[in-house]
């Protein structure tokens, strides 16, 4: 079964969080002990039902202002495939948060309020979605049984969508009226309550959107973690190279190069758990062994030789800031890249991106925290980048700063300099 990552997203108060917890509800993946601990919370609905966002928001904080603060990870099955959910923030300040849960995900579920429409934050986290490369786009009018379910109010937000999705770089939007707070069009279709509408379920869709084709199996990066060398009787000259399969395809006989020293080899096999097997793609971990004995270690990059791939140590990058302290031209930090880590320094602040409408704002001396900016890089050691926009596995990376450790940035790779 494949596994697919989607997060929730969108304004305060749209539902985020009582739409997973009646996707949760409906279809079966709630403990007994949980659903008593809410129960016991004595909050329910307007209606007099628990209240199902308490399965999501876990912290005090959220539960006392009925807000979500940060990221909650949920997981659940069905028949027909594995779920990773994070349900995100929706407020302001915490959209570095909504920047980590959606770095790993296939998809993003953004919440409309349909008596609201679409809102500023609604445009912001669709935007962050589009920047981070997310490929599928379901737009949820939430609350319908507020509006009686009317079909009018459902098309005039979905064309406003449309008109403000024209700026977007989204593969594939899919829009869906449900009703979290009633399960309308979330596990079971609404055929009573909005019969004009012939589309699939939320969960419908979420089993059937292709997953498989998100993966980049064109450009084969292995970025070796670890060197194995037993040094046993039995594997007295056994060199094996672990790492994950972040994008393409392995097979024995493939000729491959080592980055960035340039060396070649012959891949000798391919191993998972001790058995070897015939081919490897992304997003599998396995071990390499080589034909010859090659100067390898943690942080070199395992690519085919075929793709003739230069090194690179200076680029452009959008760059999420996530620290209080503000970024400015000339700051050194670390930066880490797959399983590199090396020092950097940002030479310049091209401009700020403005996530409510995708303008350019230049003459920009200083980044502050949650802004996204375009930032020109240089690395004190040679990388092996993808543009982020070609490979999402190849072409993010983070910034940690020097002497706390703190992860103060999240980049993508927009140009590269050879």
């Amino acid at each position: 079964m494949d596994i697919l990552r989607f997060i929730t997203a969108g304004n305060v108060d749209d539902g985020k969080s009582t739409l997973i917890g009646r996707l949760l509800y409906d279809t079966k993946q709630i403990f007994a002990d949980q659903l008593e601990a809410i129960e016991s919370s004595g909050r329910l609905n307007e209606d007099g039902q628990v209240d199902l966002s308490l399965l999501t928001d876990g912290l005090k904080a959220e539960r006392e202002q009925g807000i979500t603060i940060d990221v909650a990870y949920k997981y659940f099955s069905t028949e027909k495939r594995k779920f990773i959910i994070a349900d995100a923030p929706g407020h302001i300040q915490y959209t570095r948060n909504m920047v980590t849960g959606a770095s790993n995900s296939n998809l993003s579920i953004i919440l409309v309020d349909a008596r609201k429409g679409v809102q500023e934050q609604t445009r912001r986290h669709s935007i962050i979605s589009s920047l981070l490369g997310i490929p599928h786009l379901v737009i949820c009018i939430n609350k319908m049984d507020l509006v009686g379910y009317e079909e009018q109010v459902y098309n005039q937000i979905v064309e406003d969508y449309k008109q403000f999705a024209k700026k977007l770089r989204a593969k594939e939007i899919t829009f869906i009226p449900v009703s979290a707070l009633k399960g309308d069009n979330i596990v079971e279709g609404s055929e009573l309550t909005m019969p004009w509408y012939k589309g699939p379920s939320l969960l419908e869709h979420l089993e059937q959107v292709p997953v498989s084709q998100d993966f980049n199996l064109e450009d084969a990066r292995f970025p070796v973690q670890y060197v194995i060398r037993p040094l046993t009787a039995e594997h007295h000259d056994y060199r094996g190279y672990a790492g994950k399969v972040i994008s393409g395809t392995y097979k024995a006989g493939d000729k491959v190069t080592v980055q960035p020293s340039g060396q070649t080899s012959t891949i000798k096999s391919v191993e998972l758990g001790g058995q070897v097997l015939e081919e490897a793609f992304a997003p599998m971990s396995v071990v390499l062994q080589l034909e010859d004995d090659v100067d390898i270690s943690r942080g070199d990059m395992i690519v085919k030789a075929a793709e003739n791939l230069e090194v690179a140590q200076e680029f452009e990058a959008e760059v999420c800031w996530m620290h209080n302290k503000a970024l400015k031209p000339g700051a050194k930090l670390l930066l880490r890249h797959n399983s590199t880590e090396t020092r950097c320094v940002v030479r310049n602040i091209d401009y700020k991106i403005d996530i409510n409408t995708l303008d350019h704002l230049e003459d920009v001396d200083q980044i502050q925290l949650n802004d996204i900016c375009r930032v020109q890089i240089k690395a004190a050691s040679p990388l092996l980048l993808d543009k982020y926009a070609d490979n999402r596995a190849n072409g993010g990376f983070i910034l940690v700063d020097e002497t706390s450790f703190a992860t103060v940035g999240a980049g993508m790779v927009a140009e590269i300099e050879y």
